[in-house]
């Protein structure tokens, strides 16, 4: 067997070869971060039998992940090693050396240690996916957020009536259409009205009517708000800005459900998970085998409770600890959430929780909790949900 070790870094990595009798057989060498680099990589390894070799790298952020994805679609065997391995290697050295040469050579050690291999498969690119669509919607999401309160305020100024007229308030597609082409309640009062009725109609697929933009021509001719241009741009503008990430987390979503329909993972069969929180889900798990047991998945998700201990006293209840992915302990709760409207065996315990007098989302927490532990089963056993 030979055993090739690759040390990741931003522009150059450095690589190695060693076989299982622990003979370099390729010493240390420089190859770039582009395809003529990877290309010099497997000229290196083209006159050795693809099956014989293992390539172990480090996990480190996104700089190895293109060369994952170029020597698993070339059929080579990848282990990604946790970095936490080849640091206590590193440790067993007499001497305190840290070079990109030597690095190699410990990845090469760590790998011929190793007893058990998971090579890094097509599935596990596409958690990667799911993992990077995953957390790009929930930054997009807060981004929304946050543009959606500045609006509140914007208009807030130009024309505060404006969102207690429409029962579901501001954020609505009518609602845009109508303050992207007249943001200020003058612009509103001084269009036409065959205009404006037919403007809220369409918008709102006839939920709004002729009356209605009759009152709301009447409510902006009276109202208090002040004609500012500046805030009209900022208000124009920062609709668009919405409408641009709301056609964004489409497309994302689009994506996220394509992989999962490809992938039709054992987790779809729980009532409640859609594809787009059990993408995240799987994203944020990863392989499923680096977690020995269903506490350990718990910790990452930040679910497990805190322990508080001093001397002779030791807290009954605690909160939960909220430390690890919190993009996945989101999704934990929410999938809990709607698992609990869609299963009774949920739902008995969650109002179990409740009747011991905790709160919605401690309850919520305490079934995330059960969540994880029938999540692990069926990923490790790959069986359908039962709660057997």
């Amino acid at each position: 067997m030979i055993y090739v070790g690759i040390d990741i870094a931003k522009l150059n990595h450095f690589a190695s070869a060693v076989s299982s009798d622990g003979e370099v057989i390729i010493e240390p060498f420089k190859f770039t971060n582009d395809g003529d680099g990877f290309q010099l990589l497997l000229s290196k390894l083209e006159s050795f039998d693809s099956d014989s070799i293992i390539i172990g790298l480090e996990s480190t952020a996104h700089y190895g992940d293109n060369l994952v994805r170029y020597l698993v679609a070339s059929d080579y065997k990848v282990c990604v090693l946790n970095p936490l391995s080849t640091s206590s290697m590193r440790k067993n050295n007499i001497r305190k050396t840290k070079t990109d040469k030597v690095d190699t050579y410990i990845i090469c050690k760590t790998l011929m240690m190793q007893k058990h291999f998971r090579f890094v498969t097509f599935y596990d690119l596409d958690l990667m996916d799911l993992k990077s669509l995953g957390r790009f919607r929930q930054k997009t999401i807060k981004q929304r957020t946050r543009l959606k309160i500045q609006l509140t305020s914007y208009v807030d100024e130009v024309f505060p009536e404006l969102q207690y007229f429409f029962k579901s308030g501001l954020h609505q597609k009518s609602v845009y259409a109508l303050l992207r082409e007249a943001p200020t309640p003058e612009a509103i009062a001084s269009m036409h009205m065959t205009h404006l009725a037919h403007l809220l109609k369409v918008n709102s697929h006839g939920h709004f009517d002729k009356e209605m933009a009759q009152q709301l021509r009447a409510l902006a001719k009276k109202s208090v708000g002040v004609s500012d241009s500046a805030l009209s741009i900022q208000i124009t503008h920062t609709i668009t800005q919405i409408e641009l990430l709301d056609d964004q987390l489409d497309s994302v979503e689009k994506e996220m459900t394509e992989i999962m329909k490809f992938n039709d993972s054992v987790i779809m069969t729980i009532p409640g998970i859609g594809y787009i929180n059990g993408g995240m889900i799987l994203g944020e798990i990863g392989d499923v085998h680096r977690f020995s047991n269903p506490q350990k998945l718990l910790a990452y998700a930040g679910l497990d409770p805190s322990v508080y201990q001093s001397g002779n006293f030791q807290a009954k209840k605690t909160r939960m600890s909220k430390r690890g992915s919190k993009v996945l302990r989101y999704a934990l709760i929410n999938a809990a959430h709607n698992v609990v409207k869609n299963n009774s065996t949920f739902k008995a315990y969650y109002d179990a929780k409740m009747a011991e007098g905790r709160a919605h989302y401690s309850a919520l927490g305490h079934c995330a909790g059960k969540l994880v532990r029938i999540i692990y089963k069926m990923l490790t056993d790959e069986l359908e949900f039962s709660l057997d």
